[in-house]
């Protein structure tokens, strides 16, 4: 598919320090009022917003400069019981890639972008069968926080996503797996992460 006939669309940009990945789950407390007003205008006319991982600067203050890949973002769940504060849940849908920045007068980030196609998945290969039994384990121990029925363990795709967000690897690697086009590729970067640290779970 040619760049010229992605499908594209404007949104507002949420630069964070983490990384989302299609599917996942990321809960966020939102104060500052840029962000404020950007989450009730996405809850009001049902928009997503766009999370990219923050290169250099900080969550607050000055904008800060962002990657260009990232993920939309849609609003699950919102509470406010505390006023100026919001605490909302927000759902991984499409990865994008940015193609023009505009600074509004508040300080809020808005951006032409284009929509990515899904990974290529596959199902999950016996010999990265470790990487699904660790997400499992996890998931029975601590809970689905990051991710939301159904559970896919058959999935590389969703396997492999799962664990690029909560391995504690560097943003800087989550970014790179979450930008990867091919979900059997990213697997393998994770199966030999797990058995380089010795995370791999016995059969």
């Amino acid at each position: 598919m040619s760049v010229a006939s992605r499908e594209e669309q404007e949104v507002a940009l949420f630069p964070l320090h983490a990384v989302l990945c299609p599917g996942g789950l990321l809960p966020l407390r939102v104060f500052e009022q840029r962000y404020v007003e950007m989450t009730k205008s996405c809850l009001r006319e049902e928009r997503p917003f766009g999370v990219c991982l923050i290169r250099e600067g900080s969550e607050v203050g000055a904008p800060a400069l962002a990657e260009q890949i990232g993920c939309l973002a849609r609003i699950a769940q919102w509470d406010m019981q505390q006023l100026g504060l919001l605490q909302i849940t927000a759902r991984g849908e499409q990865r994008f890639r940015v193609l023009e920045r505009t600074l509004q007068p508040g300080g809020l980030a808005r951006a032409r972008i284009e929509l990515l196609a899904a990974d290529r998945d596959a199902p999950v290969p016996d010999r990265f069968s470790a990487c699904s039994r660790l997400l499992e384990q996890v998931i029975e121990q601590y809970g689905a926080r990051q991710s939301e029925p159904p559970f896919r363990f058959e999935s590389s795709s969703w396997v492999s996503a799962r664990l690029t967000e909560i391995l504690p690897v560097p943003l800087g690697a989550k970014q790179k797996l979450m930008e990867l086009e091919d979900a059997l590729q990213r697997l393998e970067i994770l199966h030999k992460y797990l058995a380089q640290h010795g995370l791999a779970p016995e059969r």
